[in-house]
């Protein structure tokens, strides 16, 4: 065969090839057109019948490539029809939530239109979403028993027209999620970006609403946030996240690289407010919630997890003395009281704390210093942390029992019993400490104490106590050796902290008792006592009871002290005072500029 034969014979095969090519593209072309009105109709007929009328769907255009299977809506819209939600109400059948979505485009990837149309099943590879707009409107609905169905299922719904409909992903990318609460007093609105939800293998047919091993009739459906930084409303906070991630499979909730960073270090920040502010500097490596009941979440805002697992983390908290106490009861604030405030239901049944390690620190006027106590690696757990009235009628105490390391040294065990029902707070303590050398107290008692320990070893203190609002009392034993005390004096004046010389010979000759138990006496213990002021904290209650026991084993509690609210008021008024100079030196400056 010559070479023109042959480049002959290429040429008819090509011609034949392009010829059937042209033939399919345009019969796919007239399949489009043709298809095109069918396709709008069902869609928008699907969503309407499929949400019991209360959906609604629009697009400016629709294209369609029967050759790939592909679909894409744009400029989509999905709306609710209030007056439908409104009578699907009244008959307690309407959702929780109900969703606005806009979009520039909807993309349907591999559909199976020649089974979906002969078959009557419907089989789609993905669907894709690209920077949607969505928000999810929460409403307290009453739902019907579950013995009363007269209302067809959703595969009911579609049965006449398809026997199943099967997408293996649904995709939104970078979406824009506003979630708005309209049952609250007030309504609430609370905004996210960059959101990314993933559903795989969703199944609607005549078996997957009762497969127990889907939610609403998925395999899976995630979610993630990542790279989430916001500065607060009041311009006081940085927030950082660096991922949220979500999975009704594994029931997990995973926060990771938590940050709430203040923007102003701790003196600047607490003169930026006319009352004490506490300030806070957080950090949670990760913060995991496991076991979570995602239904109950969805359909009754009811946040219920086996277990909740915080750390690695760092907490600090600073709180300045030098302004006036806040115009509130700081005692609202008790862990298992503000665990009564929150609107959403709770049930945690174990928190677990791992290697967290905390730090208190606070500025004295007096001694014009900061005085800090650290609790290193904090580990522990604590149970039945709940406000869900079903639960407290069942178990109404939550139990911690924690480790740490006090100033890093000393370890550290306490047990504390909440009531989580008594309104007054009630609420027991109790804890040991084992050796420890009391010099590592001194960050904390010579800016708050005024006291400097020179020496002193702890062999071991144990202590219980019962708490409420106003009070705690209990009783305390503390074994020590060799202990040794320096007094301060104020630094009111700016002079700074000297030390008592004499004074603090007199108490170490007379008052101080160096050891526990001293030669041929018996081991003295302390009944321990101490009303809480209106700013003072839950912890703060805590260890001002311990340190009355202490106080009173080693024998410094005859030691007069200043009255520290009069000490106060006179740190603020000379600090008015202050001020009230700066301004009229500044003004003064103005006027000899002009």
């Amino acid at each position: 065969m010559t070479a023109q034969h042959k480049n002959k014979i290429w040429t008819w095969i090509g011609s034949i090839f392009g010829i059937l090519v042209l033939i399919v593209a345009f019969g796919a072309m007239f399949l489009s057109a043709r298809w095109k009105p069918i396709l709008t109709e069902k869609i928008k007929a699907g969503v309407y019948n499929g949400s019991h009328h209360l959906y609604r769907i629009d697009f400016k255009s629709i294209n369609l490539n029967v050759i790939t299977g592909s679909l894409a809506l744009r400029d989509v819209t999905l709306t609710p029809d209030s007056a439908v939600f409104d009578s699907l109400k009244k008959k307690q059948l309407a959702p929780a939530h109900t969703f606005e979505l806009k979009l520039k485009k909807l993309q349907i990837s591999r559909v199976g239109i020649l089974t979906a149309y002969f078959k009557k099943r419907v089989d789609v590879s993905e669907i894709l979403l690209q920077k949607p707009s969505i928000n999810m409107i929460f409403n307290k609905v009453v739902k019907k028993p579950d013995t009363i169905k007269d209302e067809k299922s959703l595969y009911e719904q579609i049965s006449k027209t398809f026997k199943s409909v099967h997408v293996k992903r649904i995709k939104i990318v970078d979406a824009d999620f506003d979630y708005i609460n309209k049952t609250a007093a007030k309504k609430t609105k609370n905004s996210i970006k960059h959101l990314d939800i993933t559903i795989n293998d969703f199944l609607l047919d005549s078996l997957s609403e009762n497969d127990t091993t889907r939610f609403y009739y998925t395999k899976d459906a995630s979610f993630q946030i990542a790279g989430y930084k916001s500065v607060m409303k009041d311009k006081m906070y940085a927030m950082k996240v660096d991922t949220v991630k979500g999975s009704t499979a594994s029931k997990k909730i995973t926060v990771k690289g938590f940050k709430l960073t203040p923007l102003y270090d701790e003196l600047t920040f607490a003169r930026k407010y006319k009352i004490q502010k506490d300030r806070y500097n957080l950090s949670f490596d990760k913060i995991e919630f496991n076991g979570v009941d995602f239904i109950g979440l969805n359909t009754d805002q009811k946040l219920h997890a086996k277990s909740l697992r915080i750390g690695p983390a760092t907490v600090e908290v600073f709180m300045s003395r030098e302004s006036p106490p806040p115009g509130f009861d700081k005692g609202r604030n008790y862990p298992h009281l503000a665990l009564k405030r929150l609107n959403m239901p709770i049930l945690m049944d174990t928190v677990k704390l791992r290697n967290v390690n905390v730090k208190y620190a606070e500025f004295n006027p007096a001694s014009k210093k900061i005085g800090s106590v650290d609790f290193k690696a904090v580990t522990g757990n604590i149970l039945n942390v709940t406000n869900d009235s079903l639960q407290l009628s069942k178990k109404n105490h939550a139990l911690a029992d924690l480790n740490t390391l006090l100033m890093g040294t000393g370890k550290l065990n306490v047990k504390i019993d909440f009531n989580l029902t008594d309104n007054n707070g009630a609420f027991t303590y109790s804890g040991s400490l084992g050796k420890f050398d009391m010099k590592n107290l001194n960050p904390l008692s010579k800016a708050l104490g005024l006291v400097e320990i020179e020496s002193g070893d702890i062999q071991h203190i144990d202590f219980k106590a019962n708490g409420n609002l106003r009070s705690a009392a209990g009783s305390m034993n503390m074994l020590y050796t060799n202990l040794k005390v320096k007094l301060l004096s104020d630094n009111i004046d700016g002079e700074g902290t000297k030390t008592k010389g004499f004074l603090s010979f007199l108490a170490n000759a007379i008052l101080v008792k160096n050891e526990n138990p001293q030669k041929s006496e018996a081991l003295r213990t302390a009944s321990m006592t101490n009303t809480r002021i209106n700013s003072a904290s839950f912890f703060n209650l805590m260890w001002k009871t311990v340190f009355v026991g202490i106080k009173d084993i080693v024998g410094v509690s005859v030691v007069p002290e200043k009255n520290p609210v009069k000490q106060q008021k006179v740190v603020a008024k000379k600090i008015r005072e202050q001020k009230r100079a700066d301004r009229k030196a500044a003004r003064k400056a103005r006027r000899e500029k002009n």
